[in-house]
């Protein structure tokens, strides 16, 4: 199944803000995305449904497996496509804005040729 950017995203932020802070809630999520409550917790309702998620009761977000392993992905893909622009010469907060947009729909094949091509330069490790 695929998922959807926006899903992604949420994702992908819960992994940034749980390495930042050891927790994350819904107010984070909303204050990282400058989304509305409301909408983050609608979000947050179809992830957990979705199995990508789990809430304890402290209203705390955690991902499960399903839900890093996504993650996890997107945020790598992010990190090595900002890093690729930047070799090019683009400066680091056009190079993550742009990484932000192009994660989402390059092809596996593309991003694991970026990959190997920073790794045999010695751009990322």
């Amino acid at each position: 199944m695929k998922i959807n950017e926006s899903a992604e995203n949420y994702l992908e932020t819960i992994l940034m803000l749980k390495n930042k802070n050891g927790h994350v809630r819904s107010i984070d999520i909303a204050h990282a995305l400058s989304f509305t409550k409301p909408s983050v917790s609608v979000a947050m309702k179809a992830l957990r449904e979705e199995g990508y998620i789990v809430m304890d009761d402290d209203t705390g977000i955690n991902l499960t497996d399903k839900g890093l392993d996504v993650a996890s992905k997107v945020y790598k893909k992010h990190q090595v496509i900002a890093k690729a622009l930047m070799s090019l010469g683009v400066d680091e907060e056009t190079a993550y804005k742009d990484s932000c947009k192009i994660e989402h729909d390059i092809s596996d094949i593309s991003f694991n040729k970026i990959k190997e091509y920073l790794q045999k330069n010695n751009l990322i490790d």
